[in-house]
């Protein structure tokens, strides 16, 4: 047997056979291929794929022009509008890491985060200059502040920049030759997520696992070219799971959509006959519990894809009867979003609707450029066996797990130990090889699609002067997926402190969403060592 590998001695990468993966590409050839397809509806604005692409090319020009350049931070604190959709492709095309705020944080959060990952522009929509203002005044810095004015929608707000979205891009060329990566693994976007100490982590993407997960959206979720995408789910979540470059990739139209309601939402799937859509279970709240007044007729299929918590059985058969089809997936900020879904099988059309929605309720199976998936023993590496009832921790490995967290290198390695990503939560693989899971050992509470931290709601009630102890646990909601619950043990067990006082402490406190929906006073289950029992708190819920 030759010993010697003749394959590494005579072919190397060159230009006409490497080029870099990212995303980037995918608009060029959107626009070559389909200039004059409509890509972006808002309102009575439309804009073509020509006039996207070189709209996305101004802005990277001039932020160019600007100084900025590889290695720089450009945060955008957004709504789902074109700029929000440009910034995507802009941003990166200039070389700069594209950080976009999560809008529903208050103004300390959001100065951290521009701190945290050195922001040298900030994009921000009128609506929420309060909480910029707030937050812009405390970073102790200046730093070019670039205000969009969305003319479609009357927000209010003030301008805080020293020039608006509409002139900085006027400055730039519409023709500009931006560059791919110098390496594919070069970061494109940092996105935070809140850690069990409630502190934002900063999540690095790189190009590669966004152009991949990009294409895996296409594949997993059978879309066709030219589909009609609305934007329920938050462009500023995980970069809208990939999804404003997976439009690009085939060509096809996004819905900008402001105000997610249910009256906006049938609109849209009437008007501008939607194909697909994304969101938490909140989104599909809405759907189904519309009014006659708000809902519209439609005769075409609807595609729904979900995440976050899992969505209740009863919301999905509710949805399949109303004419949605819904796609179940699962993953995390540090994942680029969805990684693993629920793989439907032809023959399980066939069943009882009610054994449907138990299959769709469930996970799934890795994404496509997903290299595996496993539940693990964390202690001994070793994998569970399929048997859907010996619980471990949910792992993965490969392109789309994150480059790791932003100046954080011990809780990186601690979350890559071992070759591969310690999710936190708890799960089982049941006899078919699909993912269910069943706890979350971090605690973190899911509701609308945004991560709580536990902690960081306790450590707010416990500042509260009437609270001995305090513990925060996700209690189910067939509207929000999981709302906090707080369970407290109050210092004087007969003072006369009531849920309603608790609720607007934490609102004084925290960002509303946050915030516990139900309070509940009493002594706290506890170890021998004092620690609370949280779940037997769990079985404590009060149903709604």
């Amino acid at each position: 047997m030759n010993s010697s590998n003749i394959y590494k001695t005579a072919l190397d990468t060159t230009p006409a056979n490497y080029a870099q993966l990212s995303p980037l590409s995918l608009i060029q050839r959107a626009a070559y291929t389909y200039p004059d397809h409509v890509s972006v509806v808002h309102g009575s604005k439309r804009f073509t794929w020509s006039e996207t692409y070189a709209r996305c090319r101004r802005l990277a020009s001039a932020l160019q022009a600007s100084g900025i350049g590889s290695g720089d931070t450009v945060a955008i604190m957004g709504s789902n509008t074109p700029e929000m959709y440009e910034a995507a492709f802009g941003v990166p095309m200039s070389g700069a890491v594209l950080n976009t705020l999560n809008v529903r944080l208050d103004a300390a959060n959001i100065g951290f985060c521009l701190n945290h990952g050195e922001a040298s522009v900030l994009l921000t929509d009128m609506e929420f200059s309060a909480t910029v203002k707030e937050a812009l005044a405390g970073i102790g810095r200046n730093i070019l502040v670039i205000d969009i004015d969305d003319d479609i929608a009357d927000v209010g707000g003030e301008r805080l920049g020293e020039i608006e979205y509409e002139a900085f891009l006027a400055s730039g060329d519409p023709k500009f030759e931006w560059q791919l990566p110098e390496d594919e693994w070069d970061a494109i976007s940092l996105n935070y997520t809140s850690g069990t100490t409630g502190d934002p982590k900063g999540v690095v993407y790189h190009h590669r696992g966004a152009y991949l997960n990009a294409l895996s959206n296409i594949i997993g979720w059978n879309m066709g070219h030219h589909p009609v995408y609305l934007w329920t789910l938050p462009m500023f979540h995980c970069n809208g799971w990939c999804f404003p470059w997976t439009l690009a990739a085939v060509g096809g139209t996004n819905i900008c959509l402001r105000q997610v309601n249910a009256k906006n939402i049938y609109a849209a799937i009437a008007e501008q006959k939607v194909t697909h859509f994304c969101g938490a279970p909140i989104v599909l709240s809405f759907v189904i519990n519309a009014t006659e007044d708000e809902r519209r007729a439609f005769d075409h299929k609807v595609n729904v894809m979900t995440a976050a918590a899992p969505p209740p059985a009863a919301t999905l058969q509710r949805m399949q009867e109303q004419g949605f089809d819904v796609t179940h997936v699962y993953g995390l900020t540090e994942t680029y979003g969805p990684a693993v879904m629920c793989a439907w099988h032809p023959e399980w059309d066939d069943l009882p609707i009610d054994e449907q929605t138990s299959k769709k309720g469930r996970q799934g199976v890795k994404y496509h450029v997903l290299e595996d998936l496993t539940v693990m023993d964390p202690e001994t590496m070793t994998r569970v066996p399929a048997d859907g009832e010996t619980m471990g921790e949910v792992m993965f490995r490969g392109n789309i797990v994150m480059k790791g967290y932003l100046k954080n290198s011990e809780t990186t390695e601690a979350s890559l130990a071992g070759g591969w990503f310690h999710s936190g939560d708890l799960g089982v693989i049941e006899p078919d090889g699909y993912l269910k899971l069943k706890d979350r050992s971090k605690d973190i509470i899911i509701s609308g699609g945004e991560n709580i931290s536990s902690i960081e709601v306790e450590n707010t009630l416990y500042a509260h002067p009437a609270v001995l102890m305090v513990a925060v646990v996700a209690k189910p909601d067939e509207k929000w997926g999981e709302t906090p619950c707080a369970f407290i043990e109050l210092k004087d067990p007969d003072a006369t402190i009531t849920e309603q006082e608790i609720i607007t402490f934490c609102r004084d406190n925290l960002a509303h969403y946050k915030c516990p929906k139900t309070v509940i006073f009493g002594p706290l289950p506890k170890t021998s060592t004092g620690k609370i029992q949280k779940f037997k708190l769990r079985d404590q819920l009060p149903e709604d």
